[in-house]
């Protein structure tokens, strides 16, 4: 199937330029709308390429947005001010793509891998009646108990944050050698310019380590239908996490599925014949889901949403998904490390 790429450049609520970018079937109405959130230090146009590029190729219309501060959007480098920052502009980004006239009846999914997963259960929570289900890979919603910081570090460190809230002071592990097993496309991530390769700042572990905490304390509130993947050799974010969420969930229709041997890098540094069954995997689930009607529209609608469209560049491509630029750096999701994080995404 073609597929057309576009990138558009937005404002968010707070007049920072956001960069966008969409997969999408070129000679047929998508199957269903498709909502990538992308890991912590990561980026849509080039590091998560291979999954709009499959899931397009598979029918699907698909959306992303570099966060501020992160690829090609604007702000200080990977400085997260407030979690829930991210969270609103994804939400606004999304649902005023939900509500244009030839979406309005397409059922919505979130994709969200490493932090990206807490990002979309925390739309979820945001509007649950809104999405109709969620694809999370290696998803950030729990910290492990392995390696839980101690409340008084924690205390020390939020005593200083408003004072060196962008320092880059948290010590981190290069986790890229153990995140992503392709040696190829292990290097293929690193010569990512768009991709933060360097120490966390201080506020931004805080915001990280604190949406954890919180998703951690409410996970029987997820609801929606959802699909968590987990590499088992993943030594970046603890399996259990993802066990975690599978159990205390109060979704109806919820599955888990944990690939042996799999590193955390599932979508984009295992070997082609392992990302093609992950792949074909998500694929399934989704298609089965997507002949549906949208849920929960009229309660839904952006109140304000904040978004103004700065310009766009389009390029119809037979760009080949499945090599990838698209694979996680080495930072913290906030899974695994002390508060020095050993995260990827």
């Amino acid at each position: 199937m073609e597929v057309e790429y576009q990138e558009v450049y937005i404002r968010n609520s707070r007049g920072v330029q956001i960069f966008t970018c969409r997969w999408l079937p070129r000679l047929s109405s998508p199957k269903a709308l498709v909502f990538l959130c992308h890991g912590y230090g990561m980026e849509c146009s080039g590091f998560m390429r291979g999954c709009g590029h499959r899931l397009a190729t598979s029918g699907y219309a698909v959306f992303g947005m570099d966060y501020e501060g992160h690829g090609r959007s604007s702000g200080a480098r990977c400085y997260i001010k407030k979690f829930e920052n991210i969270v609103a502009d994804c939400y606004n980004f999304f649902t005023s793509i939900s509500v244009q006239e030839e979406y309005r009846d397409k059922c919505r999914f979130l994709y969200g891998e490493s932090m990206g997963g807490a990002v979309a259960l925390l739309l979820h929570k945001k509007n649950p009646r809104f999405w109709n289900g969620a694809v999370l890979v290696a998803p950030m919603c729990k910290i492990s108990e392995k390696v839980k910081p101690h409340p008084v570090v924690v205390n020390l460190l939020t005593r200083v944050e408003e004072i060196i809230p962008k320092w880059k002071i948290v010590p981190t592990k290069d986790v890229i050698n153990s995140a992503f097993k392709d040696p190829v496309k292990r290097e293929e991530i690193r010569s990512n310019k768009l991709i933060y390769q360097d120490k966390p700042r201080l506020k931004t572990a805080l915001e990280m380590l604190r949406a954890s905490m919180s998703l951690e304390d409410t996970l029987h509130e997820v609801t929606l239908p959802f699909y968590v993947l987990h590499g088992e050799a993943d030594t970046v974010t603890d399996p259990e996490v993802s066990r975690a969420l599978y159990e205390k969930a109060s979704s109806k229709d919820k599955t888990i599925k944990l690939y042996p041997g799999m590193w955390h890098g599932l979508t984009s540094g295992e070997p082609d014949e392992n990302i093609e069954i992950v792949f074909s995997d998500i694929i399934d689930w989704l298609d089965k889901r997507a002949g549906g009607n949208s849920v929960g529209f009229q309660s839904s609608r952006p109140h304000g949403n904040g978004v103004e469209r700065l310009n766009c560049s389009i390029a119809v491509g037979n760009r080949k998904g499945p090599h990838r630029s698209n694979n996680r750096g080495s930072y913290l999701c906030g899974l695994k490390g002390r508060l020095a994080y050993r995260s990827a995404m």
